[in-house]
C-alpha cells in the first residue's frame, strides 16, 4: 500500500506507487559491504601487480581501516542518509620513509593484528588511533572485506571498511611510522583527471596498479588498488583513461 499523501498531480482513480528513496552514498557502501561476506566472495583478485609470491606458512595477519565520513564543511555527525559521495573523504597516512616495509608510501591507517585484539575490527581501530590519534568512539564499523594479500611484506590484510560518524582531530602520532595523515575527497579521487596507472620496472619485471593524484600525495601500489576496486564495486567509479602512466613515485 502507499503511504504518505498521494500527490495532487496524480489524477483521481488513478493507482499511485511512489518510488523507492534513492540509495544514500552510505546505503550504497553498507550494501556493497555486505554483499563481500557471501561464501567465496573475493576482493581484490591476485594479479600482475605483485612482486613476489605470499607465502602462507610465514605470513602474517593484519587489517587496515577504510575511514569513510563528511569532509570538511559537511556537518560532522549529520544523518549518513543527508550525505551523498561527493560530500565524503577518506582518511590515509603516509608511511614513514625509513620503515623498512612501503617506505613513503600513503596507506590507510594499520598494521598487524595482535594476540589481544578480538578481532579485525578492534586491530584496526587500535591501529589508527596509535597512527592518527582518532577517537575510536566515533567510528561506526560498517563491515570487513574479504582478505587480500600482500606478497612483498607477506602480509594477509583485512580491510575493515568504517563510517566517520564523530569526528576528532587526526594527526601523525609517531613520525618513526607515518610522516603524514591526511584526508582526500571522494569527489578529487573519482575525478579522471586525477587518476593515472603507476608503473615500477623491476629486474625485467613491470607492475602497474592505479594511481591517484592528491595535493597531498599519489595514492598508488596496494592502497590504490584496494581504493579502485572499492569504488568498482560501488559502481561510483567515472570512466579514466588507464593508458595515462607516470612512474610510480618511489
Amino acid at each position: 500500500m502507499p503511504v504518505g499523501p498521494v500527490p495532487s498531480s496524480v489524477r483521481p482513480g488513478t493507482v499511485w506507487v511512489p518510488r523507492p528513496p534513492a540509495a544514500t552514498a552510505y546505503d550504497e557502501l553498507a550494501a556493497w559491504v555486505r554483499s563481500k561476506a557471501a561464501p567465496g566472495s573475493t576482493f581484490v583478485r591476485p594479479g600482475g601487480w605483485q612482486f613476489a609470491t605470499l607465502d602462507p606458512a610465514k605470513s602474517r595477519r593484519a587489517a587496515v581501516l577504510v575511514l569513510v565520513g563528511p569532509r570538511d564543511g559537511v556537518a560532522s555527525g549529520a544523518d549518513p542518509g543527508s550525505v551523498e559521495r561527493d560530500d565524503l573523504d577518506i582518511l590515509f597516512v603516509m608511511r614513514s620513509s625509513t620503515l623498512s616495509n612501503h617506505p613513503g608510501q600513503v596507506a590507510f591507517p594499520g598494521g598487524a593484528i595482535d594476540p589481544q585484539d578480538p578481532d579485525e575490527s578492534a586491530a584496526a581501530l587500535r591501529e589508527a588511533q596509535e597512527e592518527t590519534g582518532l577517537d575510536p568512539a566515533g567510528v561506526e564499523i560498517v563491515g570487513t572485506l574479504p582478505e587480500v594479500g600482500l606478497p612483498v611484506s607477506n602480509f594477509v590484510v583485512t580491510p575493515v571498511v568504517a563510517w566517520w560518524a564523530e569526528q576528532s582531530p587526526v594527526h601523525a602520532v609517531d613520525r618513526a611510522e607515518s610522516e603524514a595523515v591526511f584526508r582526500s575527497p571522494v569527489g578529487l579521487l573519482l575525478d579522471p583527471a586525477h587518476r593515472r596507472t603507476a608503473v615500477v620496472r623491476r629486474d625485467g619485471f613491470v607492475s602497474r596498479t592505479p594511481a591517484f593524484l592528491t595535493p597531498d600525495a599519489v595514492i598508488w601500489g596496494f592502497t590504490a588498488l584496494l581504493l579502485d576496486t572499492m569504488f568498482d564495486g560501488l559502481g561510483w567509479t567515472r570512466p579514466w583513461d588507464p593508458s595515462r602512466e607516470i612512474p610510480a613515485p618511489l
